[in-house]
């Protein structure tokens, strides 16, 4: 399949425009069970280190969802002591576990034999499914949907959440989809200046 120069600009336009939504801008507006798997059918169409598609997910009820919120709202707590010389910080809103729409937990299946191209990069199997959801981040965003990416968790916390044996299961991510009021020109944390925009030159290490 050959792609024009039209699809090119979609694709680039949809990647420049992703964002990471929190929960003061999401809106109560279910996603149909059609786009969800949309979602999910994109994140099997990831790279992934020997064909091996690692990657596992699970769809969060509501008891578990207000148990990994628990969890969030405490280890955002005690993170402020980290960012004492950043009052921003403070008033941030980091995620979106209660107002989103649907929770998305994300696991890396261990292998159980060997792997190819995972012999000497034993992470590699974690990176795949990293692209995965990164394929599912660009699909929910080319359909108007939000999603964000909350990392203030301990995996042992969330594995006994979800009843997760960490000998088979590596957590990865936790994932909040859904509607939203609006996305930002510019990511959020450019806007309030955490951090400056890096160019490219910056990212080329010249050796």
């Amino acid at each position: 399949m050959n792609f024009t120069k039209k699809d090119l600009e979609t694709l680039n336009q949809i990647i420049a425009s992703r964002r990471d939504v929190r929960g003061n801008n999401f809106i109560n507006k279910k996603i149909s069970k059609k786009k969800l798997t949309a979602i999910l059918n994109s994140a099997l169409h990831a790279p992934s280190v020997g064909y091996s598609q690692p990657w596992r997910f699970v769809i969060v009820d509501d008891e578990k969802r207000e148990k990994v919120y628990k969890h969030f709202s405490k280890s955002f707590e005690k993170s402020k002591l980290r960012f004492r010389d950043k009052p921003i910080y403070n008033t941030l809103k980091l995620e979106g576990i209660k107002e989103s729409n649907i929770n998305i937990a994300v696991y890396y299946k261990k292998p159980t034999k060997n792997v190819l191209g995972q012999t000497y990069m034993k992470r590699s199997g974690e990176y795949s499914v990293v692209c995965a959801i990164l394929n599912m981040w660009l699909t929910a965003r080319a359909m108007n949907i939000g999603m964000g990416w909350v990392s203030i968790l301990k995996p042992k916390k969330v594995n006994k959440i979800f009843d997760i044996d960490k000998k088979d299961y590596k957590f990865i991510a936790y994932l909040c989809f859904g509607y939203t009021k609006e996305f930002y020109d510019e990511p959020e944390l450019k806007k309030l200046k955490w951090e400056k925009e890096k160019q490219l030159q910056e990212c080329l290490l010249n050796k």
